[in-house]
């Protein structure tokens, strides 16, 4: 390794490393919070079998599942301006992540509904519970307990994915390195960089995801 490569690989670092920390990160936590509050409510209505709109639920994660994430944000980055409808790259990077992620956790808090015992809500009914207070107080806990370890898989696996929203101009972590490696044509030694960097998040977050089991195994 050359003292060119090590300088540009240490004047990278900290170049990549802060649109990570400003975009990539941000761009994660809003987007899954969104996600999870769209995955709640499409599977508690899939969960209370009103047909109407458990068919418009099913539609949303029918469409959302089987088309690319990579199309999905170029149909609304770029596809939507033809219709008049302009949105940053960033909101709209927000946008599509949380709709694409609601769709798969919706699936994974829907099954999560369903293995809680039925005998729970007839308990809940027999002590005079609303229906609401069952599924928020009884339901929902336990239903989030057993999602808690997928859940904690897919917002691993949606740090990685943001490196698509450098395709709709958002400057996060994989745009810079593109940036960088133009100007130094060194694309192997950048990549692994960057690819590091990627793995130091998800490590952070394994590590979170693994403390939060245990606690959850604590309470429950």
């Amino acid at each position: 390794m050359s003292e060119r490569l090590i300088n540009i690989l240490i004047t990278s670092f900290p170049k990549i490393i802060i649109p990570g920390l400003a975009k990539t990160i941000p761009l994660t936590v809003v987007s899954f919070a969104l996600a999870l509050c769209i995955a709640i409510i499409v599977a508690l209505v899939q969960f209370a079998h009103i047909k109407i709109l458990k068919e418009l639920a099913r539609f949303y994660i029918w469409i959302v599942r089987g088309t690319p994430l990579l199309v999905q944000l170029f149909v609304v980055f770029y596809g939507l301006p033809g219709l008049g409808i302009m949105i940053p790259a960033f909101p709209a990077a927000i946008l599509v992540f949380s709709f694409n992620e609601g769709a798969y956790a919706a699936e994974t808090i829907r099954a999560a509904l369903e293995s809680v015992p039925r005998g729970q809500m007839e308990a809940g009914y027999s002590i005079g519970m609303s229906y609401i207070q069952i599924i928020r107080r009884i339901i929902l806990p336990q239903a989030l307990r057993t999602a808690f370890p997928p859940l904690s898989n897919e917002i691993i696996a949606m740090v990685k994915d943001t490196s698509l929203a450098a395709n709709i101009t958002v400057t996060e972590m994989f745009m810079s390195t593109q940036r960088i490696v133009a100007r130094t044509y060194e694309p192997l030694a950048l990549y692994i960089e960057v690819a590091l960097i990627y793995l130091l998040f998800s490590t952070v977050l394994t590590k979170l995801q693994h403390a939060g089991e245990q606690r959850l195994n604590k309470m429950y």
